[in-house]
């Protein structure tokens, strides 16, 4: 979010999903669209039925890849060298906009001068991905009108994450693919109102509407519309926070995110979890945290509430009640409320209307969105409203940027590679990296309790290419146990020749198996991200009757949990 709002000034899809399937080239990138985002990738198969072109590139040989003209499987944590190489040939052909660039840009000489030193031969060499591909692929992203990247957690999982988001963004302004139906450039976000979480000002950067904390001029209106002091400065993020848990940070309050499962390195986050002083979870299922909480809060669930989601095309969506919260559950806001007028505030909101009209009055590209007028314009099979939306008259914006860049002018911004924070050496030779399957949803508080969804992957798995697994006298399904430099988990191995050989990946899902022991919370400069995506790692073989140790093998996380 932060890399588009420096370059373009918002932090959403430029563009909408109904506008993939007029796609002519789609350019997807970190993005295992088919498991994680299944309902935008039907409108990627729609647009390669009609005949685009699709190029996919991962390292894993995801499903998207197999439907790809194209597929880069280029090696971990190389995105910056690709993506450079991909704009020096861009730039070395003559294939740059320049009107768009000279009038909508600033910037880009330093981008130029910068990836001339990145050539699709030296590319190669780092990637993996022939020169030829990475040819034949920058012509047919420059020189296709209808030409669009979306992206997801494996471009912005990583300690060079924005460093990554710059790089693409590059490649949208030197070619002029922003402003354009089917075009520009869409991060595809991973939860359930992701979007509107960062709308609202869920960040230590930025208050509603993505305007800067620390800008004067909003600090001050922000201060006298609440008629309260608020920092001037931006707060910690969510990695930073966590590693000081039980230490500067004394208590924590969790809301709808189960942090002993979701965080990398967790081990860790648990001996602050102990030694902090107090702690509250809000949320609509008892979860892993829940055993360090001294009080929970229960939560209604989405048909037990009113409001507002916020999906991934910035399309803001009524939700309304359909039963009413079972036994002391509650909505979240009115959670909120109470506890806040328990704390001595003097907050009077009656309903979620009254909420959400009091986020959107300083937040100009929201401000002519409402409950009323949602409730007044459904459309099927559309319904809601897409911001920018400043006025009650205006129809929504589908795609970004049409009548001028939202910024201003779109930011250049030059990035040199810069390895992950961990490689493979003599004692961990492989590289590990982590992500979703289709059956389960992050920590799986939810699908982990349906018997259907259980049953079609019940543990945890870790996919090993054949050549590595008999180097380390692995068969296919046994147990095995993956290190890195924080700890280990025991999981079955799988051959797999999805992954590269000197690779392995794993699915994030399963308590009894937590990735997150293992992954790197090593962070972004600019973010802190956690660099899920790329740690050092090594596996080798349980021998048998050999004892399993050091993990809580969890409580909540079954289809027999408490209710």
């Amino acid at each position: 979010m932060a890399g588009l709002v420096t370059t373009f000034g918002a932090g959403a899809m430029t563009n909408s999903i109904g506008e993939i399937r007029n796609a002519d080239f789609l350019f997807v990138i970190g993005s295992n669209t088919s498991e994680a985002h299944p309902i935008i990738a039907m409108e990627m198969k729609r647009a390669v039925r009609r005949g685009a072109t699709m190029v996919v590139a991962d390292p894993r040989k995801i499903w998207m890849s197999t439907i790809a003209e194209k597929y880069l499987q280029l090696k971990p944590g190389c995105d910056v060298w690709l993506l450079n190489a991909m704009a020096h040939v861009i730039c070395e052909e003559g294939l740059v906009d320049e009107t768009f660039v000279s009038e909508n840009t600033e910037g880009f000489e330093a981008v130029r001068e910068t990836v001339k030193r990145y050539s699709p031969e030296a590319a190669e060499e780092h990637t993996g991905v022939s020169a030829e591909d990475i040819r034949w692929v920058a012509r047919k992203y420059a020189t296709t009108e209808k030409a669009g990247i979306y992206y997801t957690l494996g471009i912005t999982e990583h300690t060079h994450g924005t460093d990554n988001v710059y790089a693409l963004a590059n490649l949208v302004l030197m070619t002029g693919h922003l402003g354009k139906p089917s075009s520009g450039m869409n991060p595809l976000r991973g939860q359930n109102n992701v979007q509107g979480a960062n709308d609202a000002g869920a960040t230590p950067i930025f208050l509603p509407g993505y305007q800067r904390v620390d800008d004067p001029e909003v600090h001050a209106r922000y201060e006298e519309a609440w008629g309260t002091n608020i920092p001037a400065e931006p707060g910690l993020n969510l990695n930073v926070m966590m590693k000081e848990v039980g230490k500067s940070i004394k208590g924590l309050f969790v809301m709808g995110e189960d942090v002993v499962l979701s965080e990398p390195n967790c081990m860790e986050l648990e001996k602050g979890m102990n030694a902090a002083e107090f702690v509250v979870v809000q949320d609509a299922f008892l979860n892993e945290t829940c055993r360090f909480a001294d009080v929970v809060f229960p939560a209604s669930v989405f048909a037990e509430k009113e409001g507002v989601f916020t999906n991934s095309e910035r399309r803001v969506q009524r939700v309304r009640k359909a039963v009413e919260p079972p036994g002391e559950a509650r909505e979240d806001w009115r959670i909120l409320i109470d506890l806040a007028n328990a704390s001595g505030a003097d907050w009077s909101f009656d309903s979620a209307s009254d909420v959400y009209d009091e986020l959107v009055r300083d937040a100009d590209k929201f401000s002519g969105i409402s409950h009323a007028r949602l409730d007044a314009t459904v459309e099927l099979p559309k319904t809601g409203l897409q911001w920018p939306c400043p006025t009650p008259d205006h129809p929504g914006t589908t795609f970004l940027h049409e009548e001028g860049i939202l910024r201003g002018k779109g930011l250049f911004q030059a990035v040199d590679y810069r390895p992950p924070a961990e490689l493979p050496d003599e004692i961990y030779g492989l590289l590990l990296s982590t992500g979703r399957t289709l059956y389960h949803y992050n920590c799986a508080t939810q699908t982990r309790r349906e018997s259907g969804l259980d049953a079609k992957q019940s543990e945890a798995w870790v996919e090993i290419h054949p050549r590595d697994a008999k180097k380390r006298g692995i068969e296919d399904r046994d147990m095995v146990e993956i290190s890195t430099r924080r700890g280990s988990v025991q999981v079955r191995a799988l051959y797999s020749r999805q992954v590269q050989p000197r690779c392995i990946w794993m699915p994030l899902h399963f308590f009894e198996a937590r990735a997150n022991v293992i992954t790197n919370d090593a962070g972004d400069p600019v973010t802190d991200t956690a660099e899920y995506k790329v740690c050092a790692a090594e596996v080798r073989k349980i021998e048998a009757g050999e004892a399993r140790e050091g993990l809580y093998p969890g409580t909540f996380y079954g289809i027999d949990a408490p209710v």
